[in-house]
């Protein structure tokens, strides 16, 4: 082809609402509306908030690329009303005839968020394909890291009808094998799960996952008989009475030994389904690669032991597996079908990045002093080696849930009481762990079990006994951490801090943990960074090539 297409992707259906712009088969943007308007996966105090269209997103994506409406060859929303039967599947029909309503009109609401886009090229995506496309179209498999046919399995909350789809792409075509229908569905265990232990649910998951490790699985044999394969492909969620097992636990409280357990409990067989899964699936396709998505594959327990345990001897999984990575995977579906030579996703940092001069005038609007070091690497590491916390706000921001060393807390690793000082700035639970960031070179001496590289902190790897007393802060409970691995060919900024810090102290690791407090997304802008440092107990803010110090 002579020009490729120019497609922007759009998700805003159930929550994390973003955008992705995909141009001639190449990702050049990517954002979640939170990070615009400061509301965590795009929630307000009413019910309809999570519809709202990524107009903020959208914009940017496009002035990123110099494009305007006019210019967009096609639209991909992620989610096809078409598919859905109200009358089924333990559905609330008023609410999903709202729902499908509100899908339907897309096309004229985007004449809103679109000045000027003619609307005649617009699609209407299975959002469990989107998934797919998020994963098996971006994946960089192989030595060189160019795309190849791969199985593919998404597994979340929902989408139209159902909640798990499981697939094979060949020559970038997806053939659906299997789809699981509601309201069978792991996602919404889990999201059952979360809310009983107290936390919020499509949101607060990943707490569970980590207070599972505090816990047994004492009460899995129960579980097995109400979530379970069908070893066909499927598997059934029945009804839960959550109050047999432990107690409804209050936001505020603190949790005792049968929520962990309950929590260990849940985890382990949703592990044993998803393995099931994966055998079944690799049955059928004989691949040796796999792509990961939906909400459940940012379950990084469960993904190390579907690489450890399962049949697939590589896997991929999408850093914006939850639902905002469905905007980029419905523009890859659409490109796909037109042809598009497609280039493979090697960075999770797609979102806003911001010039010097940008930053620069921020700092003075803000009448703060700062100072420009001659290597803003070596003074980080020289703060976080004197035990001084450092918010490391560096290039574009990451698109998904995980802080990849651009938007990120920072701290020395062997200090036990780190995890405390983060917690506490980040206003969040003392059992929360905290991440260790490690060169590709070093990760393979001190972490085992999960992938080498590991760029994207999608998987937990067992830390090696003779570093856990000098990595206190990242080495959680059950002796595991969830690593990012750092290659200076793609962040030579972020990997010159790591060699920095590893001269003062002999460590090749520091602490990274997401660079927000409690409720709030990730910062995004050098005006969000400002608020929270004023705010926050961090000894000094690493922004470009300046430095701030606390006084």
């Amino acid at each position: 082809m002579d020009k490729g297409m120019r497609i922007l992707g759009i998700n805003a259906v159930f929550h994390d609402s973003a955008a992705a712009l995909v141009v001639d088969g190449r990702t050049v943007a990517a954002a979640e509306e939170e990070r615009f308007s400061r509301r965590k996966h795009g929630k307000r105090p009413v019910p309809f908030s999570a519809w709202e269209l990524p107009e903020h997103a959208i914009a940017w994506c496009l002035a990123e690329a110099g494009l305007t409406p006019e210019d967009l060859d096609a639209v991909a929303y992620s989610y096809d009303p078409a598919l859905v039967d109200p009358t089924s599947g333990g559905l609330d029909p008023a609410w999903e005839k709202l729902r499908t309503t509100y899908a339907a009109r897309a096309p004229q609401f985007l004449q809103t968020a679109l000045p000027g886009y003619a609307g005649e090229d617009f699609h209407f995506i299975r959002h469990h394909v989107a998934h797919a496309a998020s994963a098996a179209l971006a994946a960089p498999w192989g030595p060189d890291g160019s795309l190849a046919d791969c199985a593919v399995l998404v597994a979340d909350g929902r989408g139209e009808a159902t909640s798990m789809l499981a697939g094979e792409y060949r020559d970038r075509k997806l053939d659906i094998l299997r789809a699981q229908s509601l309201p069978h569905s792991l996602g919404l265990l889990y999201e059952d799960l979360t809310a009983h232990l107290g936390f919020e649910r499509s949101s607060d998951e990943y707490k569970v996952m980590a207070m599972a490790s505090y816990g047994e699985p004492r009460y899995v044999d129960q579980f097995r008989k109400l979530v379970y394969a069908t070893h066909d492909g499927g598997f059934q969620t029945e009804p839960v009475n959550w109050t047999s097992f432990a107690p409804q636990r209050r936001s505020e409280e603190g949790f005792d030994e049968r929520h962990a357990d309950l929590a260990a409990s849940v985890q382990a067989v949703l592990e044993e389904v998803l393995l099931d899964l994966c055998g079944w699936l690799y049955g059928r396709t004989g691949s040796s690669r796999m792509a990961l998505a939906g909400g459940v594959a940012l379950n990084c327990v469960a993904n190390t032991r579907l690489l450890a345990e399962g049949p697939f001897a590589e896997i991929w999984v999408q850093p914006a597996a939850g639902d905002s990575g469905t905007a980029l995977g419905a523009a890859l579906t659409v490109a796909a079908e037109a042809g598009d030579d497609l280039a493979p996703m090697t960075t999770a940092a797609l979102g806003r990045g911001w010039s010097e001069e940008q930053i620069e005038s921020a700092l003075n609007t803000a009448r703060i002093r700062y100072e420009r070091p001659p290597d803003i690497a070596a003074a980080a590491a020289k703060i976080i080696a004197e035990n001084g916390i450092v918010a490391w706000f560096q290039g574009r921001a990451e698109y998904g849930p995980r802080a990849l060393g651009h938007r990120s807390l920072l701290a020395h690793p062997a200090r036990g009481d780190n995890v405390e000082r983060l917690n506490d700035i980040k206003g969040r639970e003392q059992f929360r762990p905290v991440a260790p960031m490690v060169l590709t070179e070093r990760a393979a001496e001190i972490f085992s079990r999960g992938p080498v590289p590991s760029p994207y902190m999608l998987f937990v790897h067992d830390v090696d006994p003779a570093w856990q007393d000098r990595l206190q802060a990242v080495t959680h409970v059950d002796g595991t951490a969830r690593i990012q691995t750092v290659d200076a060919a793609d962040d030579p900024l972020t990997a010159g801090l790591l060699t920095a810090f590893e001269q003062l102290t002999n460590i090749p690791v520091v602490v990274n943990t997401s660079l927000n407090t409690a409720g709030r997304p990730m910062v995004d802008s050098p005006r969000d960074v400002l608020e929270l440092f004023g705010s926050a107990p961090v000894d000094a803010l690493a922004i470009g090539p300046f430095l701030v110090r606390r006084p």
